[in-house]
């Protein structure tokens, strides 16, 4: 008759060891950065090749201006009905919700077109800021930007459309490093909360 009540009490110490046991790894053990939110990461950043183009300023824009600060890249056009301008309104949400970290961290948003037989500066200039002042739009000739948009897997496709022709293009944002590196792939569909929590998680981990 006294077995019982043994059995039970050993039973019930059993389950407080393994209790305590779980607690304690769970304070003990380190715990691994949670995974972006819909971002892929490049195991080993790539170095973007070197390139040559022009900013919507007309100024010299190469892989070195793109080095010692985290950029977020965008390839579009300004002829685009509908991703181009829905992803730029997005990436100036981001920017708002970036706004409170350190300048350094804040990411450079930029626009390289795709379409650089009709993205002149002129047509660029206007068409970037009105997204955002702070936003820079990229051109220059075609085979510069084709060299850029092939080593970063944008794939592009020029398609008629009536008397002209439209340009089909990856809709996902980029992000390079300091480094001048492609660290990241953001991937669609874009939400700005998860785009920019995305982005928090991939510089705090670098």
């Amino acid at each position: 008759m006294r077995s019982k009540p043994k059995t039970g009490f050993l039973i019930a110490a059993l389950l407080l060891a393994a209790i305590l046991g779980a607690v304690s790894a769970h304070l003990v053990l380190p715990r691994s950065a949670p995974a972006p939110l819909n971002a892929t990461i490049l195991n080993q950043p790539r170095l973007l090749p070197e390139f040559e183009l022009i900013d919507q300023d007309g100024h010299d824009y190469t892989r070195k201006n793109m080095s010692g600060h985290w950029s977020l890249v965008f390839f579009g056009f300004t002829n685009c009905p509908d991703i181009c301008p829905t992803t730029l309104s997005l990436l100036a949400t981001v920017k708002t919700l970036l706004a409170d970290l350190d300048e350094h961290m804040r990411p450079v948003i930029m626009l390289v077109s795709v379409d650089p037989m009709r993205d002149t500066v002129d047509k660029l200039e206007p068409y970037v800021r009105h997204f955002n002042p702070d936003f820079i739009g990229i051109t220059g000739e075609l085979a510069e930007i084709q060299a850029l948009t092939t080593a970063m897997g944008v794939a592009v496709s020029y398609q008629p459309l009536g008397d002209s022709y439209t340009v089909d293009h990856t809709a996902a944002v980029f992000l390079v490093d300091p480094a001048a590196s492609l660290a990241a792939v953001l991937n669609p569909p874009h939400d700005p909360g998860i785009l920019a929590e995305d982005y928090r998680r991939i510089i705090r981990s670098r």
